[in-house]
């Protein structure tokens, strides 16, 4: 699908006025655009908001973005054009339209529209949608290790790494200042293995809410004395051994 563009509407009267770039709570500013770039740049950070102009519209508070070419987000905006529910999009993503819904049905007056060429319609969340996730009950705790490229460690105020999986998607990692502080090993944009805890979705195989525990020494050079070693060690070991297949077959109960 080629760059589209993307614009959502901030439809608040819960302040006695309607939002608009005229007048608007500097709350609601600061909340909204925020959220607008969270929408954007997803979990994997499809969209870079900082690299991204776009324009403020008039008749509410609306952001109009630049013509974006990002499939991820595209798809999942078709996905809630025809469906309320949550589950298949982007974490990120499900976190920015949970807190919309949320806000809608607390908030008198409030709601959200998100329109572009290419969908069915436009995406309303307002008091009166129900935009949810049925895999609440699907995430369980894990510990496991995972192995990528380091593209960015650090922060001002939050410590995190993100690291681009095998499969090209990036998982956000946050850490303790002090295990990057003491980390001894430049480790940016080196392929790494870190042994992490999350929350793991047992059905769509999703990670999120990951935390670093330690980066795990990782060299996959291959020792050839050591290989040599073990090779001699196979050969003395099977020596007797005739025909190596039939030998095979045997132990395994097979017939030869």
């Amino acid at each position: 699908m080629e760059a589209q563009r993307i614009t959502v509407a901030l439809i608040d009267r819960s302040g006695g006025y309607e939002a608009s770039p005229e007048r608007v709570r500097l709350s609601s500013l600061v909340d909204f655009a925020s959220d607008v770039a969270d929408l954007l740049r997803g979990d994997t950070r499809e969209v870079d908001p900082q690299d991204l102009d776009v324009a403020v519209r008039s008749g509410s508070l609306a952001i109009e973005t630049a013509p974006i070419a990002a499939p991820k987000l595209l798809k999942d905006l078709q996905l809630l054009a025809v469906s309320e529910r949550l589950d298949a999009v982007d974490a990120r993503r499900r976190d920015v339209f949970e807190r919309w819904q949320k806000m809608s049905r607390t908030s008198g007056g409030t709601s959200i529209h998100i329109s572009a060429p290419f969908l069915s319609r436009t995406i309303v969340i307002s008091r009166d949608t129900d935009f949810h996730a049925d895999d609440a009950d699907q995430w369980v705790q894990v510990e496991r290790y995972v192995r990528g490229e380091v593209q960015d460690l650090g922060g001002m105020t939050k410590a995190n790494a993100h690291v681009r999986l095998p499969d090209g998607s990036t998982l956000k990692i946050t850490a303790d200042k002090d295990v990057l502080r003491n980390d001894k090993i430049n480790r940016l944009y080196k392929v790494a293995v870190l042994r992490i805890r999350a929350d793991y979705n047992v059905l769509t195989r999703e990670l999120r809410n990951a935390r670093l525990v330690e980066f795990v020494e990782y060299n996959p050079r291959v020792d050839e004395d050591e290989l040599a070693r073990l090779a001699k060690r196979g050969q003395e070991a099977w020596k007797d051994v005739g025909n190596a297949t039939e030998w095979i077959d045997q132990i395994r109960g097979g017939e030869h």
